[in-house]
């Protein structure tokens, strides 16, 4: 005979499963649901991987109820994750039933949907709005904006084709260099290794690497190195995309090495800083709400590591880290969202994964100031820088605001 999942286990499910889906590290979810059922009385364990979870409920009388599925991978959401706090403080303060709160997750993802011409906009702003904070010229800034909507062409048609969501990170970055490589040969003056940076900022997986690697810090070592192995793979993509594109314009086109000068000046910086604030925001699906306080804890974060630069890569990723935790956590206070919110926003201000990506321009044998010779150690010390902040700040431990 069938037995009826009790309501209470069906809600701890869907809200693991809406927090996975919406990028929470795993470490986090397994607290989280762990220090909900604590409070609600109900004996669980749990697991959470990159691509399944595990959850078993333990009844009184022996019995046992286990939950197993395969998901895909979560994707940022923070709009969602901000619904789903919310909705799991009523249950927990007796203000919602578990089937109205289940009903309430169900209907999360048509309540944070981002309409086509928010996300055109987006990816529109955000390339150029980097090579406004690289100081590069608005030759570049232009080029990129038209490479942009290529790019953003083709992440609109991979949510219809499979194929193309497998590869999108390889499309995305081989596209972007033939385009701004035939560009470059009747347009003087564009940086392509700068413009091809830009234009695929958003997909750079600077992000997910420092997550895997907080995961790891945390001793969730299986969760850490499976994120970890995904997002290098998503980085050797688009070095094979940004390669593969050099290798087909040098078959057609004469691409050499032309002297760029770069003029935009660094009293434009926080209008980029702005900008790329702001085309983040709808990528991660921010709450309307939340928005201001994401483009201060942007600046805040930018310029944080910019006055202590000359203490060193090391030291001012580190302080900028710390920053970015302490006023992640005043901010949730006072208004009342999850400390994930600002963090996130603030983490990615620092650009962890584009710094890797700058030695790009040694593919087209250009020499910069900007890509020095030990750019594989600043990327080190930046992860380090990170890493160590997060852990000084005393993000790790477990508390009841694991999410929160």
């Amino acid at each position: 005979m069938k037995k009826t999942i009790p309501r209470q286990y069906k809600f701890i499910i869907r809200l693991g499963k809406a927090l996975h889906k919406y990028g929470v590290q795993s470490y986090k979810i397994e607290r989280y649901l762990k220090q909900v059922c604590e409070i609600k009385n109900i004996k669980g364990t749990f697991i959470d991987n990159p691509t399944y979870v595990n959850y078993v409920f333990y009844e009184e009388d022996n019995t046992t109820y286990n939950y197993m599925k395969i998901l895909k991978p979560g994707e940022i959401n923070l709009g969602g994750l901000s619904h789903i706090v919310e909705i799991t403080n009523k249950v927990l303060d007796n203000n919602l039933d578990f089937s109205d709160a289940s009903d309430q997750i169900d209907q999360i993802d048509s309540n944070t949907k981002i309409n086509r011409f928010i996300s055109f906009f987006a990816f529109l702003i955000s390339g150029p709005s980097f090579c406004i904070i690289l100081n590069t010229n608005w030759t570049t800034v232009w080029a990129t904006a038209i490479a942009e909507i290529f790019i953003w062409l083709l992440y609109i048609y991979s949510d219809r084709s499979d194929y193309l969501s497998s590869v999108l990170e390889c499309a995305v970055a081989f596209f972007s260099t033939l385009i701004l490589g035939v560009m470059s040969c009747y347009i003087p003056g564009i940086n392509i290794s700068l413009g091809i940076l830009a234009s695929i900022i958003i997909f750079i997986p600077g992000l997910s690497i420092t997550t895997a690697l907080e995961e790891i810090t945390s001793n969730n070592l299986s969760s850490g190195t499976a994120k970890f192995a995904g997002a290098m793979v998503s980085l050797f993509k688009q070095f094979f995309g940004v390669i593969l594109g050099i290798m087909v314009l040098k078959l057609f086109l004469p691409i050499q090495e032309i002297a760029v000068v770069d003029n935009i000046p660094k009293w434009l910086d926080p209008i980029g800083i702005t900008l790329l604030a702001g085309s983040l925001i709808p990528i991660f699906k921010v709450r309307t709400r939340d928005i201001l306080l994401c483009l201060i804890i942007g600046f805040i974060s930018y310029y944080t590591t910019i006055l202590l630069e000359p203490a060193g890569i090391l030291l001012s990723i580190f302080t900028g880290t710390i920053v970015i935790m302490m006023v992640s956590k005043y901010f949730s206070k006072w208004h009342h969202s999850p400390k994930i919110v600002f963090k996130i926003l603030g983490i990615v201000m620092l650009v962890p994964g584009s710094k890797a990506f700058i030695s790009l321009s040694s593919l087209f044998g250009t020499s910069s100031p900007d890509t020095p010779s030990n750019m594989g150690l600043q990327v080190v010390y930046i992860f380090m820088g990170i890493i160590g902040g997060i852990l000084l700040s005393g993000s790790l431990r477990a508390n009841r605001d694991e999410i929160k």
